[in-house]
């Protein structure tokens, strides 16, 4: 049976299921730095048992004085550096693929408020106005079955997949941070200032975070919910969410001669 992505597993040891190229190159990473500390652990421990026997004091009463051996220095020095490097190259590129200036297909600004997540849609446009909603943690009293404890929300955030999305982190009132492991994200949330990261996620499913700063009382009752869909279902979705809600003709009558200085209130009548 497979197991489920976008959520933490119990006793589990490893990162999340990457779903994003920025966690993927996180995967890659960490595996190449176990690598190499293993094999630096295995190469000084077999160096300390090499000494450890051949210079034993039955073996060696007298200790041999020596001072310096040029090919040792040498050799101490120039395999350090190459480790650097075979570390520093990919890490310098992951840098840049997580930090660089992206071309984004679509913007999101997700704002942090005690204690929960806003999240605001400017390229969607509802009346003029930018569609946003406000996204609460699922209390455990109205949970549903298959709905996780802590991180299941009313309001998710939505987004379609194979898209490369913009995510602008902010603040309403203290530090916040906005952090989805399988997404390989961790913004910190500042008040008066903007910080920016992205995503792009392959497959639907959706994505559990958790705000990783100690922001009060309820910190950790502020979780992040990302539902990765299809770009046809993220339309319909968009769609149902900006469409401008149609008002009944007797409130605009209402309305109307309300501005005219005067009431009148009128009945709907019978068909």
């Amino acid at each position: 049976m497979a197991q489920p992505s976008g959520q933490p597993l119990p006793w589990q040891l490893n990162f999340q299921d990457a779903a994003s190229p920025v966690m993927e190159g996180l995967h890659d990473m960490h595996n190449l730095l176990l690598y190499v500390i293993t094999g630096i652990a295995v190469v000084v421990f077999l160096l300390l048992a090499y000494i450890f026997c051949k210079f034993h004091h039955k073996r060696h009463p007298t200790p041999i004085a020596f001072t310096h051996n040029t090919t040792l220095e040498v050799l101490w020095t120039i395999i350090p550096i190459i480790i650097l490097i075979i570390i520093g190259i990919p890490s310098v590129r992951l840098l840049h693929k997580m930090e660089a200036p992206i071309n984004a297909e679509m913007t999101i600004k997700a704002v942090g408020h005690q204690w929960y997540w806003s999240y605001e849609y400017p390229d969607a446009k509802n009346e003029g106005q930018h569609f946003e909603f406000d996204s609460y943690m699922i209390e455990e009293k109205d949970l549903k079955p298959g709905q996780l404890r802590l991180l299941d929300v009313d309001n998710p955030m939505v987004v379609p997949i194979d898209t490369t999305i913009r995510v602008l982190i902010t603040a309403a009132d203290v530090l916040h941070s906005f952090a989805v492991p399988s997404l390989g994200i961790k913004r910190d949330a500042v008040p008066g200032r903007v910080n920016e990261t992205w995503f792009s996620i392959k497959k639907p499913g959706t994505y559990y975070g958790q705000c990783s700063e100690l922001c009060g009382a309820k910190h950790g009752f502020m979780p992040i919910a990302v539902k990765a869909v299809s770009k046809e279902d993220y339309q319909e979705w968009l769609k149902s969410k900006t469409m401008p809600e149609t008002k009944p003709k007797e409130l605009i009558n209402h309305q109307e001669n309300s501005k005219k200085g005067h009431v009148i209130t009128r009945h709907k009548e019978n068909a």
